[in-house]
């Protein structure tokens, strides 16, 4: 089997406690001890209340669900923890200044010995912009000029960039991140052109929403073009999606036969497998098993 890392999507584990944000700190130990790979958070500023306009089907939670702040959530755990990744997938980052997000970065990567991994996209929701009072509109923009002004503050000092949305002159943004090249970054977005460009640009690896993986490995395809057209080796493209779950008779998500049946997703280009654990457990005590029962497989 091909080499591949097991990452757990954190999202709802809280419920499984006693509904408390220290809840997933606690969850992340538990992974960190099994040998989990990495922890994932998701990220919504704030949610408007017309999730009906979702665009990937029927939006699964209600607006009043809590959604803890990812980097405040990572913080907390990195000090809780030894060698499991920190991962957003994805955080809406041009809700956040460029310049600000890069020290939030560069300190939680110092602060974890270079545990962190930063996904990051768009978001879909109107409402979380105007609330922090951005346009909607142009979020790719500020996309694009967020990201390369933080590769250059993670590498550069003094820095200077100048672009649409973001500018700065002859300034330290210090302490740089550990990690050789500055933190790892992810695309969240669906792969049209000018995310593509971008993505092949500055970012590791692609993190696509959930899709069959028949639909999927056309898009890894279109991913892997993007890399050689950019001058980089597609084969350093990392990919990280759900495996392709298997449901016993009674439609019940089966962890082991999803397990047996790995070789399928990493076959369609998956290379960081992300499971949902809602789908699998729904109890604190079942954690334990579950972590190691994935852990185990990869190796």
């Amino acid at each position: 089997m091909s080499d591949f890392k097991v990452l757990i999507g954190m999202l709802g584990i809280e419920a499984m406690f006693d509904g408390r944000a220290s809840d997933l700190v606690e969850a992340a130990r538990m992974a960190d001890e099994a040998g989990i790979d990495a922890v994932v958070l998701t990220d919504h500023v704030v949610m408007g209340e017309h999730t009906d306009n979702y665009p990937y089907g029927d939006f699964p939670l209600p607006p009043g669900t809590d959604w803890h702040e990812p980097m405040t959530v990572l913080s907390a755990i990195a000090g809780a923890t030894e060698n499991i990744r920190l991962a957003t997938g994805i955080l809406i980052s041009p809700l956040r200044n460029a310049a600000l997000l890069a020290k939030i970065a560069a300190t939680l990567d110092c602060v974890s010995n270079g545990r962190l991994d930063l996904g990051v996209g768009t978001g879909w929701q109107k409402e979380e912009y105007d609330a922090c009072g951005l346009s909607f509109k142009n979020r790719i923009g500020q996309l694009e000029d967020q990201l390369r002004a933080m590769q250059l503050l993670w590498c550069e000092a003094p820095a200077s960039f100048s672009s649409d949305t973001v500018n700065f002159d002859r300034i330290y943004c210090n302490p740089f991140p550990i990690q050789e090249r500055g933190v790892p970054l992810w695309m969240g977005m669906a792969p049209g052109p000018r995310a593509l460009s971008l993505l092949a640009e500055c970012c590791v690896g692609w993190v696509p929403m959930p899709m069959s993986l028949e639909a999927l490995k056309p898009k890894i395809d279109l991913v892997r073009e993007a890399f050689v057209k950019a001058g980089r080796d597609p084969n350093t493209l990392r990919v990280r999606a759900q495996p392709q779950v298997v449901f016993d008779k009674e439609d019940r998500a089966d962890l082991d036969r999803t397990l047996d049946n790995l070789q399928e997703s990493l076959d369609a280009g998956i290379t960081d497998v992300q499971f949902l654990t809602g789908m699998f457990v729904s109890s604190r005590d079942q954690l334990p098993e579950y972590f190691a029962k994935i852990a185990a497989r990869r190796s």
